[in-house]
């Protein structure tokens, strides 16, 4: 499957969005702070939320770095510009 969005593409953010299952989100990489991640919202627990790239075999997502906690994700994409 082809990512949703290209790299450098444009983005419109919603930091106080209610996030739910399905939901492309801005986070921070858990082990590299400095990173910021657009992933896809696969499931969400009270351990926290499961993110998959929408390109599973190029992506970097839960499967390597496990569940994200809440405070890590900046907003819900809204919006994003070709």
């Amino acid at each position: 499957m082809l990512p949703t969005l290209a790299p450098g593409q444009t983005v419109l953010v919603e930091p106080e969005a209610t996030i739910s299952e399905g939901d492309v989100v801005v986070l921070l990489h858990p082990t590299r702070p400095d990173f910021v991640l657009i992933k896809r919202v696969q499931s969400s627990t009270s351990e926290g939320l499961w993110v998959v790239g929408d390109n599973p075999s190029e992506s970097t997502d839960s499967r390597d770095f496990g569940r994200i906690q809440p405070h890590r994700v900046l907003g819900r994409v809204v919006c994003h510009f070709r």
